[in-house]
Formats: structure tokens, sequence, C-alpha cells
């Protein structure tokens, strides 16, 4: 097994604990990507809208899993949120992450 195919795989592996355990997908896209495809119930808050939607996350009492574009954007929110005490993690791209569920 290959350092990639490791790293992908530990990932894979979380995304599918978080989903067995109820997680909720946060989708941090602008609206217009959105538009163009999204994860059928996931929650929709732009990344530099997030900060004000703190609250509103905790109160989901779910693990999280952040998705956007690919990967970037997400985890940014990822991390912003985990420091904020909301269990979440980086699902990366949106159509990874819509292929796992």
């Amino acid at each position: 097994m290959g350092l990639l195919e490791f790293i992908f795989g530990v990932k894979k592996r979380q995304v599918e604990r978080y989903l067995k355990n109820g997680a909720i997908v946060l989708d941090v896209r602008t609206q217009r990507e959105r538009d163009n495809g999204h994860i059928e119930n996931s929650i929709h808050i732009p990344l530099d809208v997030l900060i004000h939607h703190v609250d509103d996350i905790k109160k989901l009492k779910k693990p999280i899993i952040v998705c956007c574009k690919s990967g970037v954007r997400s985890a940014k929110a990822a991390k912003f949120l985990v420091l904020n005490n909301i269990d979440a993690i980086n699902g990366g791209g949106w159509i990874t992450v819509k292929n796992k569920l």
C-alpha cells in the first residue's frame, strides 16, 4: 500500500464512520456552486458566513462532515468548527462525499 492509498483510505474510513454515527454534511461552497449540484439533505452555509452560524450548528448535536469543491475550503471550515468545540471532519470535495453516501 502506497502513502497516498493509505492517506485516502484513512479519510474514506473516517467519513464512513461519521456517516454511520449520523453525521450531517455541511456544504461550504458558494450559492452559485451549489446551484450546479449538491448533496441532497446537506446543509448549505458558505464559508464566508460560517462564523455567524456556529450556534446553529452546535444545536444540531451531530457530527459534521464538511465538503466544498476540492477540499481546501472544507479543511478551513472543519478546523474552525473543531476550534469551536464541534465534532467535524473535512470530507473533501462534495462529489467524493456524495459517492460515499
